[in-house]
């Protein structure tokens, strides 16, 4: 069964039709890093924050939910208190209720959330 970084980068390389090459090119990481990324079940370790930064560029994502979902690959409790959905109960509850679905569900929630933002432009 993927995590959810698993789940995340094969959302967006789907949605876009990108290899692991075109993530890498775009966040300026390594084609193995996020072959690696997008196929190990479980982390042995916490990625570091550049290339969780350079995953996230590559997607095309904020970074937060990138380093949320490797943390929940690797094991380790992240509590990222400057984010800014910690100052926004509202968004912190749609979080939180979004990991108690299952990943075809998510998968819903995901494309539509990526259709709202491409019908408001913010994309």
């Amino acid at each position: 069964m993927p995590n959810t970084l698993q789940e995340m980068i094969k959302h967006k390389l789907d949605l876009n039709g990108w290899s692991y090459s075109d993530v890498a090119r775009r966040g300026g990481i390594s084609r193995s890093t996020v072959h690696h990324l997008a196929t190990a079940e479980r982390l042995a370790q916490m990625p570091q924050r550049t290339t969780l930064e350079g995953l996230a560029r590559g997607l095309g994502i904020p970074v937060a939910p990138v380093q949320r979902a490797a943390a929940q690959a690797a094991g380790v409790n992240l509590y990222l208190e400057d984010a800014p959905e910690a100052a926004d109960p509202e968004v912190a509850i749609l979080i939180a209720s979004v990991h108690k679905l299952s990943p075809a569900d998510r998968r819903h929630v995901a494309v539509l959330v990526e259709s709202l933002l491409q019908a408001d432009g913010t994309r």
